[in-house]
């Protein structure tokens, strides 16, 4: 079979990286398709090199631009490619617009349809991500989850069995990789850090840096963090243009111990987690690392779609109140943090095996199959959401 891989955006790159590793070792013919959602070399180049992935067979150069704008580039461009190359099915990850573009367009040319990562929910629907995810996983053939209730939510919502596959955490088979080749010392010191001393901020979202207000009261909680222990704080080039406004300026001028850098590579990034007293993060898959890793993470969020990273992992998600944040934050660095437990199951550095066999060993249902197009919606109990802590 001929088999399609989607790349888009930086929370993609260590997703497909395994994947279209394991399609060549088995042999099975595979085009990898960027599509250009993140374009710059800081969010895309450098992460193809650090995952050791071949350059894409198919770059769409699809520049982003607001959600409607991306997800029409990328169909209008990618619905060439399936016409032109038919391939017999599509593998996408995630939850970007992208993933969303290309799902649909492979969907109405009949060419199956992989979502890895499938049945994630945060039920937030103010998420554009959120929308994402329940649309691509109702047109999906082969649903891929990642961990047992991401499962439980695609059953909820009618799902068919013969469509849902788990396969565990396939992002984890990058960070295993990683683990055996870094020296973290020797990066922790590239920033001047000592281990177990210091605290990893990322911060992108719209719903965070867009709102001057959630912005004005996250800066107000790292500030104070920052008087306690260093922060280094990689700058996403959205999260960039939103610090100079001169209010947020003023609160995180007297942050003495705020380092602000540029875009970190993935490699860089797994290892000044690794060596972090805490992680304060709005990324879900930051939320993942640091599970595995076993360090404390406080997600900047109300909701999270990640919930087994709160119940069988290091997660708190602590909501933008300062309060909150600094209350937990605090507790962390006086040493009542969360136990690391165990990994959840399969998240074992080998989910891309189990990606590999699902696609080309297991017909994609047929229509007569699929009774959950016909059904409705039934709703999950609530999820944690901030203030409910590890």
């Amino acid at each position: 079979m001929s088999v399609l891989i989607i790349a888009a955006a930086r929370p993609n790159f260590m997703k497909v990286a395994p994947i279209l590793d394991e399609f060549d070792r088995i042999g099975e013919p595979t085009s990898l398709v960027h599509t250009g959602q993140h374009y710059d070399h800081a969010m895309s180049d450098s992460f193809f090199a650090d995952l050791g992935m071949r350059a894409p067979d198919v770059h769409l150069a699809c520049t982003p631009g607001t959600h409607a704008e991306t997800t029409a580039r990328v169909m209008l461009a990618f619905d060439d490619v399936v016409a032109k190359t038919k391939p017999d099915a599509v593998v996408v990850v995630g939850d970007v617009d992208s993933t969303l573009a290309c799902t649909l367009v492979a969907a109405k040319r009949g060419v199956p349809v992989a979502h890895v990562e499938a049945g994630l929910r945060s039920r937030d629907r103010s998420m554009p991500e959120e929308i994402n995810r329940i649309i691509v996983d109702s047109v999906s053939d082969w649903l891929l989850t990642p961990s047992p209730d991401a499962t439980t939510n695609l059953v909820n919502e009618g799902v068919s069995p013969s469509r849902i596959h788990w396969v565990g955490n396939v992002m984890v088979d990058s960070l295993r990789r990683a683990l055996t080749t870094l020296d973290v010392t020797a990066i922790q010191e590239k920033y001047g850090l000592h281990a177990d001393s210091y605290a990893l901020l990322t911060l992108h979202r719209p719903s965070n840096v867009d709102d001057l207000g959630t912005l004005l009261r996250l800066s107000e909680a790292i500030a104070d963090i920052a008087g306690r222990i260093p922060v280094v704080f990689p700058v996403h080039p959205r999260t960039a243009q939103r610090l100079r406004h001169p209010a947020v300026q003023t609160v995180l001028r007297g942050a003495e111990g705020l380092r602000l850098v540029e875009p970190i590579s993935y490699r860089e990034c797994v290892a000044l987690q690794a060596g972090a007293a805490m992680v304060l993060t709005d990324s879900g898959g930051l939320q993942e690392e640091t599970t595995v890793l076993g360090v404390p993470c406080l997600t900047l969020r109300e909701t999270t779609e990640r919930p087994i990273t709160v119940t069988h992992g290091t997660n708190t998600v602590v909501g933008t109140d300062p309060g909150r944040i600094l209350e937990t934050a605090h507790r962390i660095l006086n040493g009542d943090g969360p136990m690391a437990p165990p990994p959840p199951p399969g998240w074992d550095g080998h989910a891309a095996e189990r990606v590999g066999q699902v696609v080309t060993t297991v017909s994609a249902p047929l229509d007569a199959e699929r009774p959950d197009r016909r059904n409705a919606i039934i709703p999950e109990p609530a999820r944690p959401r901030a203030g409910e802590l590890t």
